[in-house]
């Protein structure tokens, strides 16, 4: 060969070389940063090339469907069966946009493209049948999400219920809401519905998840927190007894009274008619005797201080970690940094009505494959333990007080047991907000506790006198704890 033809045969090896190197880097090597790349256009094809499968409540109810989008490379768009009721659990799935929630989370699986489906998928293609995506089974009881939905109404607010033995979600409502119909697909119509939707348009956000991402002061409700550390740490063991609490009692450090709502019994008052008044006074004092870490150590054992997974994440619920006495007080009846999530609130009722055990939150009962078969199954875990049984049942005992005689009386169910406390939250600079009303409660029967529930409300509509959490909440959690006991019969 020839000096020439040497040299061309050597440039030519060299680029078939380098087309290889670069194949295979490309195959191998950028193959899963290239498929996971949002603006690959060929996955959002795939993901909607066959129909999703289904998102399921309790009792099989599919809550998601499907339809055929015409004039567009998708073959199929995502429908939602009462949108604005079930977004708080669902997300959404569209074309344009996206998906989140149990839309993103379990989107494998939807789709039919999760590892756990492969030897299906490998079996439906040798025998010619068509893909198609398994189903997310939840633990939402849909009259209990209705209650939850409907007793918001055109409030702000949100929802959250659990069962107490389990952790599973029983209602996850947040208002405003949106309809994730109103922008599955990719047409101008859904782009114009999404841009509605957003922060900058809406004030109100709808498509924030109140119920997990929001954190609010939890006011008089976090007096539940406080008595439980006042229980588990020895400070009273005897829930009638006297807690030797001056009336008025001023905050540690400073010349500033703390003062109660009003003209209440609340001098020396029991744990019992502290928690049924609702005196600042008692329980502040409770928390600054107490302590910062102890205090903070029982909030941590509710949960504050964490992000929940259910699997969609919740927002950390705050209890401060370096305060000083009088601030420590105020953070023990709910005031100063400390905020909390609907869910949170949910679960300190829950470990309560528990006796004391707090199981962790979920919402997904099971994933199935699309002939039905369980690809996993969730099994209820242990959180923490923050009250022996017997401090639990002093507590169970003072939160029924506050339903039977109390501020929570508007929460009361026939033959039910019911034990709760209202909130009625400050906030804004120098408390010019109007005031949040939160109820938290569970009930019980003779068959246990099926439900424990939060529910905050941010009424700007009502007048500020009219605000609190037995006239707003506390119904709105009534109507949750009924429909799943009569769900149940």
């Amino acid at each position: 060969m020839n000096k020439p033809l040497r040299r061309i045969a050597i440039f030519c090896g060299l680029l078939v070389l380098t087309l290889l190197i670069r194949d295979n880097w490309l195959q191998y090597v950028q193959a899963d940063t290239l498929k996971n790349d949002k603006l690959n256009r060929r996955v959002a094809i795939e993901r909607y090339a066959v129909p999703r499968g289904d998102i399921i409540v309790q009792g099989g109810q599919e809550i998601t469907g499907h339809t055929t989008a015409n004039g567009s490379d998708f073959k199929y768009k995502r429908t939602y069966k009462d949108g604005p009721m079930w977004a708080p659990v669902t997300g959404y799935a569209s074309q344009a946009f996206g998906a989140t929630q149990l839309e993103n989370l379990d989107d494998g699986i939807l789709t039919g493209t999760d590892d756990r489906l492969f030897f299906r998928n490998t079996l439906d293609m040798i025998t010619g049948k068509k893909k198609q995506g398994g189903n997310v089974v939840t633990t939402l009881n849909a009259a209990a999400q209705k209650a939850a939905f409907d007793g918001l109404g055109h409030k702000k607010g949100a929802v959250a219920a659990l069962d107490p033995s389990t952790g599973a979600i029983l209602a996850l409502a947040s208002t405003p809401s949106y309809d994730p119909s109103s922008f599955a697909g990719n047409t101008t119509k859904d782009s114009d519905a999404w841009t509605k939707l957003q922060k900058k348009n809406d004030p109100d956000d709808p498509l924030l998840n109140r119920a997990l991402r929001q954190t609010y002061p939890p006011g008089s409700t976090f007096k539940v927190v406080t008595a439980a550390a006042a229980l588990q740490n020895g400070k009273y063991t005897d829930v009638d007894a006297p807690t030797k609490s001056p009336l008025p009692w001023t905050l540690p450090g400073t010349t500033t009274r703390l003062n109660n709502e009003g003209n209440i019994p609340c001098e020396n008052a029991s744990l019992r008619n502290a928690l049924r008044y609702s005196c600042n006074t008692v329980f502040g004092k409770v928390g600054s005797d107490l302590g910062e870490d102890k205090m903070l150590k029982e909030a941590e054992q509710f949960g504050f201080n964490s992000e929940q997974f259910t699997p969609v994440r919740s927002n950390a619920s705050n209890f401060d970690k370096d305060m000083n006495p009088s601030q420590t007080a105020l953070s023990s009846i709910g005031q100063y940094d400390t905020a909390a999530t609907p869910l949170q609130m949910a679960m300190v009722a829950s470990a309560v009505a528990n006796d004391g055990t707090l199981m962790q939150p979920y919402m997904v009962d099971e994933l199935q494959a699309p002939n039905l078969d369980t690809v996993e199954k969730t099994t209820p875990k242990k959180l923490s333990q923050p009250l022996t049984p017997e401090n639990a049942q002093k507590l169970q005992s003072i939160m029924q007080t506050v339903v039977q005689q109390g501020t929570g009386t508007s929460a009361q169910i026939p033959g039910v047991t019911v034990g709760g406390k209202t909130g009625t939250a400050q906030h804004g600079e120098n408390n010019s907000g109007k005031p949040y009303a939160w109820f938290i409660s569970y009930a019980k029967t003779d068959s246990g506790s099926p439900v424990a529930v939060a529910v905050v409300v941010e009424d700007g509509s009502a007048n500020r006198d009219d605000i609190s959490g037995g006239g707003l909440a506390a119904p709105i959690a009534k109507n949750v704890m009924k429909a799943v006991i009569d769900s149940k019969h």
